[in-house]
C-alpha cells in the first residue's frame, strides 16, 4: 500500500514519462503567431497607389473629422443615429458574447474547485450501527494542458474578442458615413429645389407675358401653347423635386430616430446649404493606410482564431491528463458512539488516451483546416476590396476637382446666355423657342453644378470610410467605454 507522498511521486513520474514520449508530437502543432502572413491565399498590400492623392489638405484626425465640417447639425445626427443603430447594438452584443467566451476558455487553463455537503442516515456498513453520517469539503480538478489544446482555445477566443471590438468600430464608421451621405443628398436636393422653384417661377412669368402678347396680336397661338406647356412642365418638376426632398427627410428620420417635426425644424436654418468637410491627407504607402481599417483588423483576427482552432483540434488527438483531489471533514454519530475528523484524497490521476473514435477527431482537424483556409481567402478578398475602395475614392476626388472649374464656367455662361435671351424675348427680338432652349441649358448646367458639389462631398465621405474612419486613434477608449455601459 502506498502512502500519500509515494502516490504523489507516481503521479509526477507519469506526467514526466508522457511528456517525454509525446513531446515530438506536441512540437508539430501549429501556433497562431504568424497565422495572417502564412494564411492560404493571403496577399500583401500594393507598394503604391495608382490614383492621384489629394493635395492641399491639412493632416486630419479622422476620429474627429465630423466635428471639422462646417455643419454642427451633421455631427448631432450622426450621434443620434449611432445611439439607435441596430447594427451597433448587434456589434455590442457580439463583443459581450466574445468576452464571455474568452473568460470561459481562459478558465479551462486553471483548476476547478467545488464545495459539497451531504447528510445520510442509515447503516452503510455491516460493522457500523445505525447512525447519521455528515460531511462537507472541497473537490478540485485540473487538466494538465500538456499539448496546448486549452491554450489554443483561449487564444482563439481572445482573437475573436479583438475582432468583435474592431467590428464595432467598423459599424460606427459605416453608420456615420451612411447618415452623412443621406444628409448631403438631402441638402443637395434642397439646393436643386431652390433652382427648380426659380425655374418654375420664370416659366410661369414667361407664360403670362406670352398670353398678354398674344392678346395684343404680338405672339402666335402656337407660342402661347408652348409657354403654357413649359410652365406646366416647370410645376411638374417642382412637385417631383419637393417629393424627393420629403423622402430624404424621412430617410434621415429612420436613420436617426429623431421625430420628423423636430428634424425639419433643425434642418430649416441651413436649408439648401451643402456641408463642406476638412480635407484628408492620405499616406503614400498603402500598407500604412490599410492598417487603420477595422474590417481588415477583424478579418486578420479571424485568421488567428482559425489557426488557434486548428491547433486545438490537433491537440485533442493526443492524451489528456486530469488531476483530482479532495479535502473536507466528516462526522458519524450513532447511539453508541460519535466519530469525526478530516478526510482527504489525492487523485486519481486520470490519463485519457484516444484509441478509436471512428475518425471523428481527424475529421475535426480537417474541418478546422478548411476554416483556416477560408479565413485566409476572406482576409485576402477584404484586402483587395479595401484597396479598391481607397482607389475609387481617390479617383472620385480627382475627377470632381478637375471638373469643378469647367462646371462653374458652364453654369455662368449658360446663365448669362439665358438672361440675354430673356431680354431679347421681352423686347420682341427673340422667339420663345430660343428662350426655352437657353432656359433648358441654364437649368441643366446649374443642376449639374449642384450634383458635382454633392459628388465631391460624398467622395470625401467615401475616402473617410475607406481609410477606416480613424479607428486606430479611437480604438483605445471608445470601444471599452461603449461596450461596458
Amino acid at each position: 500500500m502506498t502512502g500519500p507522498f509515494e502516490g504523489h511521486n507516481i503521479a509526477r513520474f507519469t506526467l514526466a514519462t508522457l511528456a517525454v514520449v509525446m513531446l515530438g508530437a506536441c512540437a508539430g502543432l501549429p501556433t497562431p503567431g504568424d497565422a495572417v502572413s502564412n494564411a492560404p491565399a493571403a496577399t500583401a498590400a500594393p507598394s503604391q497607389w495608382q490614383a492621384p492623392l489629394p493635395h492641399g489638405g491639412q493632416l486630419t484626425d479622422l476620429a474627429r473629422w465630423w466635428q471639422q465640417f462646417d455643419d454642427p447639425l451633421l455631427t448631432q445626427l450622426i450621434d443620434a443615429a449611432q445611439a439607435v443603430s441596430p447594427t451597433l447594438a448587434s456589434a455590442q452584443s457580439r463583443i459581450a458574447q466574445a468576452r464571455a467566451a474568452r473568460v470561459s476558455a481562459a478558465a479551462a487553463l486553471g483548476p476547478t474547485l467545488n464545495a459539497n455537503a451531504s447528510a445520510v442516515r442509515g447503516r452503510q456498513d455491516l460493522s457500523l450501527p445505525l447512525g447519521n453520517t455528515t460531511s462537507a469539503g472541497l473537490q478540485a480538478a485540473w487538466e494538465v494542458d500538456l499539448f496546448g489544446a486549452n491554450a489554443a482555445a483561449r487564444d482563439a477566443a481572445q482573437a475573436r474578442l479583438a475582432g468583435a471590438e474592431a467590428s464595432w468600430h467598423d459599424a460606427r464608421v459605416s453608420v456615420a458615413a451612411e447618415v452623412a451621405g443621406a444628409y448631403v443628398s438631402l441638402r443637395a436636393c434642397e439646393a436643386q429645389l431652390v433652382q427648380t422653384q426659380i425655374d418654375a417661377n420664370s416659366r410661369a412669368d414667361t407664360a403670362r407675358l406670352t398670353e398678354l402678347a398674344a392678346k395684343a396680336g404680338l405672339q402666335a397661338t402656337a407660342s402661347v401653347a408652348l409657354a403654357r406647356a413649359s410652365a406646366a412642365q416647370g410645376r411638374n418638376l417642382l412637385t417631383q423635386q419637393r417629393a424627393l426632398c420629403d423622402l430624404g427627410v424621412k430617410s434621415l428620420v429612420a436613420l436617426t430616430g429623431v421625430a420628423e417635426p423636430a428634424l425639419r425644424s433643425q434642418l430649416a436654418p441651413a436649408s439648401a446649404r451643402l456641408p463642406q468637410p476638412a480635407q484628408i491627407v492620405v499616406a503614400s504607402i498603402p500598407a500604412d493606410v490599410l492598417a487603420q481599417r477595422p474590417d481588415l483588423f477583424s478579418a486578420a483576427r479571424e485568421v488567428l482564431a482559425a489557426s488557434a482552432d486548428l491547433s486545438q483540434s490537433q491537440a485533442q488527438r493526443y492524451p489528456r491528463i486530469v488531476l483530482n483531489g479532495a479535502i473536507g471533514a466528516a462526522r458519524f454519530s450513532s447511539a453508541a458512539d460519535t466519530l469525526d475528523g478530516p478526510v482527504w484524497s489525492l487523485g486519481p490521476v486520470s490519463v485519457v488516451m484516444p484509441l478509436f473514435d471512428g475518425g471523428a477527431r481527424r475529421a475535426n482537424v480537417e474541418a478546422a483546416r478548411a476554416r483556416y483556409v477560408e479565413a485566409g481567402v476572406i482576409y485576402a478578398s477584404r484586402l483587395r476590396v479595401a484597396v479598391r475602395e481607397v482607389e475609387e475614392a481617390l479617383v472620385a476626388l480627382h475627377s470632381t476637382a478637375a471638373r469643378g472649374s469647367d462646371a462653374l464656367v458652364a453654369t455662368e455662361g449658360f446663365a448669362a446666355s439665358y438672361r440675354a435671351a430673356d431680354e431679347r424675348f421681352k423686347s420682341g427680338l427673340a422667339s420663345l423657342f430660343e428662350l426655352e432652349d437657353a432656359r433648358r441649358s441654364a437649368v441643366q448646367a446649374q443642376s449639374a453644378l449642384i450634383e458635382l458639389q454633392r459628388e465631391r462631398v460624398v467622395a470625401w465621405i467615401s475616402l473617410y470610410r475607406a481609410l477606416g474612419g480613424g479607428w486606430i486613434a479611437d480604438a483605445q477608449g471608445a470601444a471599452v467605454t461603449a461596450t461596458r455601459n
